[in-house]
């Protein structure tokens, strides 16, 4: 794992093993296994839905498990209450208190904990210049930006120096240019910090751009964990493969013949050596295309242009091929039509086969 600095020995690892979690009389966490390392930027990533954000108040000890364990730096805190956890929490909602400024939202849980009154100005004014809040900590929450506010949220967890720092979908209230501001600078607190943080999102490209390790979720389980290039490059299964990428990956019906070819409607290709496992018979498969892996203008192939997305700095041409609607990306500037007639071509290198019925990778 590579680290922008070493990791501070004191980081706890953490382990989720065997854990169950039923809401309601509903199960929504199946023995979950997980392992998080000390310094670590995970990021839980999944549809609406999915168990992310249950996952995540498990950890912090808000969410009760029914079975399993949870271990923080070695000891099991499966039960333990939350203040004993060494965790700090970002919301989505940032739940500060409105009659109370900047500085004392920051530093209200550390006065109840009884620090003494120079260690919480120190570690306010620590956090605030880590933040750029300074000039803000006469202020109250309703003379601040949502970007601010979340600022203020995050700045009271990390004065709380806690050595694992949870954030619950942190940025899906504030508007895309100040969504990409804030997911900039929380890569640069991480770099700073070197702490464990765990990130819950269903937003791909926070969780691609954040993550040193990215784990899928879907129906309460985990489908794949990776970086992010090895989770968009190699996706365990159609889920993970579907849902990251824009435009996402296509998808072709067809089969593999005895020799490892695809063969689908308009379409013949021989993936990689080493794609899929070999065999003798004739199966069904489901080839997965990256819209980037689609070059237009020279290739085997011929399509019929159906939609042009421009992009600003690229566009996205939709190109249908047989019973199959495939996407490109052309960074060139060409101009092309709707019903204009083209020659593509497919990198047959960085293809991915799916069963197509468990949609497992082959």
């Amino acid at each position: 794992m590579a680290h922008s600095h070493p990791p501070d020995m004191n980081l706890p690892s953490l382990n989720l093993s065997k854990l169950n979690i039923e809401l309601g009389g509903r199960s929504i966490i199946r023995d979950l296994d997980l392992q998080v390392d000390p310094g670590e930027f995970l990021v839980l990533l999944g549809p609406s839905g999915c168990g992310k954000s249950t996952l995540l108040h498990s950890i912090a000890g808000l969410v009760e498990a029914r079975s399993g364990a949870i271990e923080i730096g070695g000891r099991d805190m499966t039960w333990a209450e939350p203040s004993e956890r060494g965790i700090g929490m970002v919301f989505q909602s940032y739940a500060l208190y409105p009659t109370m400024t900047v500085e004392a939202n920051m530093s209200f849980g550390l006065k109840i904990a009884g620090t003494p009154k120079q260690e919480v100005q120190r570690r306010v004014r620590e956090a605030a210049a880590l933040l750029q809040l300074d000039s803000l900590l006469g202020r109250k929450p309703a003379q601040l930006s949502g970007g601010q506010r979340q600022r203020v949220a995050i700045g009271r967890a990390l004065v709380r120096q806690a050595r694992v720092l949870l954030f619950d979908e942190p940025l899906s209230n504030l508007d895309a240019k100040l969504r990409a501001e804030l997911r900039r600078e929380l890569k640069l607190l991480h770099q700073t910090l070197g702490s464990t943080m765990i990130y819950v999102t269903h937003d791909q490209v926070e969780a691609m751009t954040l993550a040193s390790r990215i784990v899928v979720m879907e129906k309460g389980s985990i489908q794949q964990v990776g970086t992010p290039a090895e989770v968009y490059a190699r996706p365990a299964n159609r889920f993970v493969a579907g849902f990251l990428g824009a435009p996402p990956m296509g998808f072709v019906d067809g089969e593999l013949d005895g020799w490892g070819r695809f063969v689908a409607d308009g379409l013949a290709l021989l993936p990689a050596p080493g794609c899929c496992a070999p065999n003798q018979h004739t199966r069904r498969a489901v080839l997965g295309v990256r819209p980037e892996h689609v070059t237009i203008g020279q290739g085997p192939y011929a399509g019929e242009v159906s939609l042009v997305e421009p992009m600003g700095n690229h566009q996205v041409v939709w190109l249908r091929c047989g019973a199959q609607t495939l996407a490109a990306l052309e960074h060139d500037g060409r101009v092309f039509a709707p019903g204009q007639r083209v020659a593509f071509g497919i990198d047959a290198a960085r293809v991915s086969l799916f069963d197509p019925g468990s949609g497992v990778r082959l």
